[in-house]
């Protein structure tokens, strides 16, 4: 599969990949999966249209080409300031007239945080399965839970072929805030620039240190303050409460515990979540309830897979930016040779290059 970002709440999106090469490369046994996705992507081709053509076109709704602007905007941005690809990519436009373009889905085991991993070429393997048509997820969830297992379907706003395709601006998209918008092209393009096969972690801190960089430099250059100035944000408080959710979960699962008892403090742990996300609502947001829609669904082992995922070495990547005093095709050399080294060598290198930031 190619690179995804999901919608997992409100404010928490990532993104969405679409295996279309993966569908020329594999057999026939997966026939079925990989033909809705074939037909899905062809379907996202098809709508796309230049993005001038749409701003000019008269009966564009004039919030939409605003929006558009903006993004053409970010994209020049994005060439010219952060060095990264120049190409038709988010010069594209496609209204696909549905709230999302994927759906992801994860799955667990009853008493694990280890996900069920799909492989793919090109992408690796990765912690989920894309669907373009929501029936279709929600049938093969159905068939993961009739097998004992923990599952989570979330909506995909967005996605990235990696540079195999011209990706479009979706109708999806336009309803974040004129920064997210922002922040999710710079991401995007970052993963065109530079992508290791089978290491999420690795990929997903890199372009959020890039989406966070460059929106610095965005701001900046808009005469705006730094976000680091606004303090933390309600997406990082939540996140943290969730990673220390499923902290206390691996050590349950570790316990050594019979599943009956496993069961039972797997059921407390989500009433704590409950219970100390709304403690936040109160003592941090005023009563707001940011995330009440995710925190009030059903919780589970899948649905806290995807947090953590893209932060887990931003510090690292920040130290080498530094290093290179902010030289950005010095940076994308380094971040390649990094991915370059085996694994353990990775590992190791990343984890100086944070300790360092720290």
């Amino acid at each position: 599969m190619f690179e995804q970002r999901t919608s997992l709440l409100v404010d928490l999106s990532r993104r969405a990949a679409v295996p279309l090469l993966a569908l020329l490369l594999t057999g026939c046994s997966t026939v079925d999966y990989y033909g809705q996705l074939a037909r899905g992507q062809l379907q996202l081709l098809g709508a796309r249209q230049p993005v001038q053509a749409v701003i000019d076109d008269r009966a564009t709704d004039a919030q939409v080409r605003q929006r558009l602007v903006l993004s053409q905007e970010a994209r020049r941005f994005a060439s010219a300031q952060l060095a990264l690809p120049d190409n038709r990519s988010y010069r594209l436009y496609a209204d696909l007239q549905r709230p999302f373009v994927v759906w992801n889905l994860f799955a667990t085991p009853e008493f694990s945080l280890q996900p069920q991993l799909h492989c793919f070429p090109i992408a690796g393997c990765v912690a989920y399965r894309g669907f373009y048509e929501q029936n279709r997820a929600r049938g093969a969830a159905a068939l993961l839970k009739a097998q004992g297992l923990d599952t989570y379907l979330g909506g995909v706003e967005a996605y990235s072929t990696l540079g195999w395709f011209d990706d479009p601006i979706l109708n999806t998209m336009l309803r974040w805030s004129d920064e997210r918008l922002v922040a999710v092209i710079f991401h995007e393009l970052a993963h065109q620039q530079y992508y290791l096969a089978g290491d999420t972690a690795f990929n997903e801190s890199y372009a959020t240190f890039v989406e966070q960089q460059g929106l610095r430099q965005w701001r900046a250059a808009r005469g705006l303050p730094a976000p680091k100035e606004l303090g933390i944000q309600p997406r990082e408080q939540f996140t943290e409460l969730v990673l220390a959710s499923r902290a206390r979960l691996e050590t349950l699962y570790a316990s050594g515990l019979d599943n009956e008892a496993m069961r039972a403090g797997k059921l407390a742990e989500f009433e704590r979540l409950r219970t100390e996300y709304r403690q936040l609502c109160a003592s941090q947001w005023n009563g707001v309830g940011y995330y009440d829609g995710w925190i009030n669904g059903p919780l589970n082992n899948a649905k806290l897979l995807p947090f953590g995922l893209y932060d887990q070495w931003v510090s690292a990547f920040a130290r080498l930016f530094a290093e290179v005093n902010g030289d950005w095709p010095t940076f994308y050399r380094r971040v390649a040779e990094l991915g370059a080294l085996s694994q353990t060598q990775r590992l190791i290198q990343l984890q100086a290059l944070a300790a360092v930031s720290d």
